[in-house]
């Protein structure tokens, strides 16, 4: 190999070879495990989200297939309805186009060219993250296939009487002219204003005060325009006599009743509410309550006033309301409406005041409009007979939310569900499979045939509905349509339900609870097993990562490198406010002043799986990201030294006799730890315990003890042969294992180094990935081994540590005496003194004799045992004083704080009795160690 490691001198060579000899296909022989891949949107390239999302996926689907599972992880994209018309739209925009400029059907056409492009830019970082995907049943929501299973999916649940067209209340974008859903829409925090309006009592009525009108109070004055009634609560003493009667609703003169509703709450403005139900979705709820009629003064694009159109809750004209809206107003926008009708009210005495109020504004999460509530005729899906379902397979364990909090807030949604409105008012989309005659009859059908063999409509006029249905709909379907449903295909039986979905938190109502909810009713199974949420990706400081904070990290700029202007452009593109775009220059400059460096794919996996802990939003750290590239460095590192000591070399693979040291006795009895705990970690979606063992077993044991311990014996050619062959053995099988339980997190790296060491290793295969999970031997753990192990490491750790703050050169060799030996100390010493000796560099090892006093020496414990080195020629008296004050003073705070713990009565009274026996030992030993150093310290004081 290469002395240095370049991961892209490696990574994009070695995923063409997979992909291209079809190794992330369906190939084992166990039980089915399957992922579908969250499908990104075709607007333009991956973010960090994905980046992190799809390191996990392959992570676990990368474990599960060496663990010989039949594993299907499916990739796909989905055609995301309103955010890529929104971006055709621009572009055309642009160009001085709009969409009907060029129609339908040519419009379509640009979009189809535009997911082509993007897509394939989502299909290439996908790759170069390493995902190992099976590319050959790559979906995309609008495929032929999947649009037939839409079709079939709405005419089912229209059939079972799941889906109707109603006129109700909808959010709509003022922006797109179409609804949107709840979830799509954001409320913001903004300062606004309460106007006190008065309506004049009719028939003379006065109110307990005296007052011939009530005052109303709202944050929307333009909308009174389509006020049907003025409410009050039923208990409010001030107003009790008035309920039934009416009121003039000013600048129309129509009449409106004074009704008593529990909605209205007497403490806030007068106590009187005006109800507008076509405008406001509490006044919709209160109109149905009274049977208030329905006044939308808006026109279809929901933001200019227009001639009033009046219904009943059933929809039909009430030809007894005069609703017509003064001249005046007819075509204005809304806010400019707003203005002239709080002008009028005033030149006409009945503006009581304006009032400062604090106002939560709903806008539409794309395009950041006002929603306005509009009365529209819409398709919906009745969802709480589903809801009831998809609750029932959460409570009773089938499916499962890791963390398992976040199943009280699918709960929580899940039982105060709404009706969904599935249409939109866009084109692209799938088209809702509904037509109409000239009689506004409607029919529903997988086609138009089928729909005129089946009402025998022969030769009438049909249209279909104009609209496309929400993109939640499709890919509410994902998980079994992409497998072939409606037909019951070979892929459908074998991989549904799948195994896991890895999934953000934001999307559990948007995304999974539909899919539960359409899988179990369409198919009769669950959608998933299991639920992994995780957090979202922020940055450093914990921000929400957005181009208009300037703080947006493409992970593939991470894998391969970018420069400082290029980065700066990449980040300032599109802005228009030349100071936000200086000022996101200035911050990128000083946060990146070199670039980005190119840390490799490897890195960055094991960044994000380090940083997966449970649910929780990730700080993305770039730190961390350089401390995993050198973590990298460090394993390719490791790698060359065992290839320069078994290449060509006896390494007991084809059963020759071999003798294993303690050494390698003690690495094969910590590896076995190694593979439970990762394994372990792996199972319970503790991604980041997972990694955290990988690095510290590499790291500490194997890269930074193991290969300096078994030097001694590589590098003595007067070594028993069997010994010597024993540590090359165990030298590279240990590599080849840790090699296998790394490569879910970095396989780049790992295959590279595995082909390089399998034959040496005694391993056949053509690929890392297909090779066996490493699996825990128990008869493998020698305590006795990591024991004596762990007691050469402590004491060779007390002599560096004395070297170190003496200030002793590596190159010295230096003698040690040991004082209050145990026999078990005294066997250490003679089993491991040449190896100590080579190692810690000592020119000779003395037990202290009874009633012997020892010279001024640095000390150091392992154990109860004390290593002290002589100072004759060595001591810096001030240095060791420092040296001893600081220990001292830990020793201290280690007595002070387990003594605290067992002085504490209410610790002592709940403690388990082998813990306190623990933490008793504990303090005695420090107060032994304690008593040790301070004796040491009056001896050097008093030289």
């Amino acid at each position: 190999m290469d002395k240095t490691y370049q991961p892209h001198a490696i990574e994009t060579a070695l995923y063409q070879n997979w992909e291209a000899k079809g190794y992330f296909a369906p190939q084992g022989s166990g039980e089915p495990y399957t992922i579908m891949i969250p499908p990104p949107n075709v607007t333009g390239s991956l973010h960090m989200g994905h980046g992190f999302n799809n390191s996990i996926m392959d992570a676990l689907i990368r474990f599960r297939r060496m663990q010989g599972r039949n594993t299907l992880w499916q990739p796909g994209t989905d055609h995301a309805g309103i955010a890529t018309q929104m971006v055709v739209e621009r572009q055309l925009a642009a160009e001085g186009i709009g969409r009907h400029d060029l129609g339908r059907e040519k419009f379509l056409e640009k979009v189809w060219e535009w997911k082509e492009q993007s897509g394939g830019t989502i299909t290439r970082q996908i790759r170069r993250l390493g995902s190992s995907v099976d590319w050959s049943r790559e979906r995309f929501t609008m495929d032929d296939g999947l649009s037939e299973a839409v079709k079939e999916a709405f005419v089912r649940l229209h059939e079972d009487g799941l889906i109707y067209r109603g006129k109700r209340l909808v959010n709509w974008d003022t922006k797109f002219h179409t609804a949107i859903s709840d979830l799509e829409v954001e409320n913001h925090d903004e300062k606004g204003s309460l106007w006190n309006l008065r309506y004049p009592l009719a028939d003379g009525k006065k109110t307990a005060e005296g007052n011939d009108y009530l005052i109303v109070a709202t944050t929307r004055p333009e909308t009174m325009l389509g006020d049907s009634a003025v409410a009050v609560h039923p208990e409010d003493e001030r107003y009790k006599a008035l309920i039934g009667s009416f009121v003039e609703l000013p600048l129309l003169g129509r009449r409106i009743p004074i009704i008593a509703d529990d909605y209205c709450d007497p403490e806030f403005g007068t106590g009187c509410v005006k109800i507008t139900p076509a405008h406001d979705f509490n006044d919709y709820e209160v109109g149905k309550r009274h049977n208030l009629p329905l006044i939308n003064i808006f026109d279809k694009n929901a933001a200019v006033l227009a001639q009033a159109q009046v219904f009943n809750l059933d929809g039909s004209v009430n030809e007894q309301i005069e609703a017509n809206i003064p001249a005046q107003f007819v075509g204005l926008d809304r806010f400019e409406a707003r203005k002239q009708i709080v002008a009028a009210f005033e030149a006409a005495g009945l503006l009581e005041k304006i009032e400062d109020h604090a106002l939560k504004v709903p806008k539409g999460d794309r395009s950041g409009t006002v929603i306005e509530p509009w009365l529209t005729d819409q398709w919906y899906v009745s969802t709480k007979p589903l809801a009831e379902k998809a609750i029932a397979v959460v409570e009773s364990g089938e499916i499962q939310f890791v963390p398992k909090q976040y199943e009280n807030m699918y709960f929580s949604w899940m039982r105060d569900i709404q009706d969904w409105c599935i249409s939109r008012q866009l084109w692209w989309g799938h088209r809702i499979p509904a037509w109409y005659d000239d009689a506004g009859n409607v029919y529903v059908g997988r086609d138009e045939a089928e729909v005129r063999a089946k009402h025998n409509l022969g030769d009438a006029n049909l249209r279909q509905d104009e609209d496309v249905l929400d993109t939640w709909f499709s890919s509410g379907l994902w998980t079994f349509s992409t497998l072939g449903w409606p037909q019951q295909t070979d892929f459908l039986k074998t991989f549904h339900p799948t195994d896991v979905l890895v999934t953000g938190f934001d999307i559990i109502f948007f995304w999974v609870a539909r899919m539960i909810m359409l899988s179990t009713h369409l198919t009769g199974q669950i959608p998933f097993k299991t639920v992994y949420v995780h957090g979202l990706v922020r940055d450093g400081q914990g921000q929400k990562m957005s181009k208009s904070k300037g703080n947006v990290l493409d992970p593939l700029d991470i894998v391969d490198g970018i420069d400082l202007e290029s980065l700066v452009a990449k980040r300032t593109s599109g802005m228009m406010q030349p100071k936000l775009a200086e000022k996101i220059a200035k911050q990128t400059r000083a946060e990146f002043p070199e670039g980005i460096a190119a840390y490799g794919t490897d890195a960055l996996r094991f960044t994000n799986l380090a940083l997966a802990s449970t649910g929780r939003d990730i700080k993305f750290d770039m730190g961390r990201v350089e401390g995993y590239r050198n973590f990298c460095n460090k394993l390719w590192n490791a790698a060359n030294f065992v290839i320069e000591n078994t290449d060509d070399k006896d390494t007991g693979i084809n059963g020759e006799p071999v003798e294993l040291s303690p050494v390698d006795r003690w690495i094969i009895s910590a590896l076995q730890r190694t593979e439970a705990d990762v394994t372990r970690h792996l199972d319970a979606f503790r991604f980041d315990l997972a990694a955290q063992t990988l690095y510290e077993f590499i790291w500490d044991e194997y890269c930074a003890w193991y290969l300096e311990l078994v030097k001694p014996v590589l590098w003595d050619e007067n070594a028993p042969i069997e010994r010597q062959r024993g540590t090359r053995r165990t030298l590279v099988r240990v590599l080849e294992v840790i090699l296998r339980l790394a490569h879910p997190f970095m396989p780049f790296i790992t295959e590279e180094i595995w082909q390089r060491i399998k034959a040496q290793a005694g391993v056949q295969g053509e690929t890392l990935m297909l090779q066996p999970w490493p699996v825990a031997n128990e008869s493998r753990i020698d305590a006795a081994a990591e024991g004596d192990i762990e007691w050469v490491k402590q004491l060779m750790l007390g002599v560096r540590q004395i070297r170190g703050e003496m200030k002793i050169s590596m190159a010295k060799r230096i003698d040690i005496i040991v004082a209050n030996s145990n026999a078990e100390d005294l066997r250490r010493l003679a089993d491991f003194e040449p190896l100590l000796s080579k190692l810690a560099k000592l020119e000779s090892v003395r037990v202290l004799a009874a009633g012997e006093e020892a010279p001024m020496s640095a000390t150091t414990l392992v154990g109860e045992m004390e290593v002290l080195v002589p100072m004759a020629g060595l001591i810096d008296k001030d240095a060791e004083l420092a040296r001893l004050d600081k220990e001292i003073g830990r020793l201290q705070g280690e007595v002070q704080r387990v003594g605290g713990k067992l002085s504490n009565q209410g610790f002592v009274a709940k403690a388990p009795a082998e813990v306190l026996e623990k933490e008793r030992a504990k303090l005695a030993e420090a107060e032994q160690a304690l008593a040790k150093m301070v004796e040491q310290r009056g001896k050097i004081a008093a030289l």
